[in-house]
């Protein structure tokens, strides 16, 4: 089986409307390219900052700009009139995470995607609100990540860690640390391995400025060690980046020993073999 649990239908313009995009005719859009490349396990999981209920979780500036959509009709719409399974990216919060705990228990989701976009007010992948505008140091940024990560993973909030370096998104030297970048990834793997968390492997990072995939083959292999699952995902946010560049990922898994994916189904996760389905 091949799956493809983290993309978003929901189109990046805060002035677009939902009903745009929550219809059927996008989604066979999607389903149409997973076809195509044999994935047969489908899932969304729009944004939890698109939708207004998430500022009772966090009132950031950017996530006031986009918090248009109603959860709840998201929810209904996947759940009733596509054969998608029930995700959410959620931002991990500090501080919030009862407030974030109340908004996902209280919904019916096949996995919650857990993410780590900002570190307190500071984004690590956007030019607005960055944190790399703040004068912190490189290392400084990325041991302050990767140990968020870490905390993300004992929450317990979530199924699924994503695209789990995304601290590397641009790219350049000046905001990666020279050396061994595992001595940052060590930061995040107790929290991995005490919590059962999934890692996912990301296609996404291969269309960013980093040219790579999400994450750096030494932490996925960091990860396995420790005992995670992995979860397979694009991050499509548009139909023909279903599944893109799955070559690139698969070939990793394999020279990693990694012969099984998970499959989720109402917060409960199972292991299936890797393969394409048949057409």
């Amino acid at each position: 089986m091949l799956t493809d649990y983290h993309l978003h239908l929901r189109s990046d313009d805060p002035q677009a409307s939902a009903g745009e995009y929550f219809s059927k005719a996008n989604v066979e859009r999607y389903r149409e390219v997973a076809s195509e490349r044999g994935i047969a396990e489908l899932g969304v999981s729009e944004h939890i900052y698109r939708f207004h209920q998430a500022l009772e979780v966090w009132q950031h500036p950017f996530w006031e700009q986009y918090a248009k959509d109603d959860l709840d009709q998201y929810c209904a719409f996947v759940r009733d009139e596509t054969d998608l399974r029930l995700g959410i990216e959620a931002d991990f919060v500090p501080g919030g995470e009862d407030r974030m705990a109340n908004l996902l228990e209280a919904r019916d989701f096949d996995y919650v995607i857990g993410s780590v976009h900002f570190l307190r007010e500071g984004a690590v992948d956007m030019d607005d609100y960055s944190v790399w505008q703040s004068g912190r140091s490189a290392e400084e940024v990325w041991r302050r990540y990767f140990q968020t990560i870490g905390e993300s993973a004992r929450s317990g909030l979530f199924d699924v860690v994503a695209h789990p370096d995304l601290v590397k998104y641009w790219g350049d030297g000046a905001r990666r640390p020279d050396g061994d970048l595992r001595r940052y990834y060590e930061l995040a793997m107790d929290g991995i391995a005490e919590s059962g968390i999934a890692v996912e492997i990301s296609t996404a990072g291969l269309r960013k400025p980093a040219a790579e995939l999400y994450p750096a083959p030494a932490f996925l292999e960091m990860a396995v060690d420790a005992g995670a699952r992995v979860a397979l995902s694009s991050d499509a946010h548009r139909p023909e980046d279903v599944g893109a560049d799955y070559e690139r990922a698969l070939a990793v898994l394999e020279q990693l020993g990694v012969r099984e994916l998970c499959v989720f189904d109402r917060r409960s996760c199972r292991v299936e073999p890797i393969g394409a389905d048949p057409q």
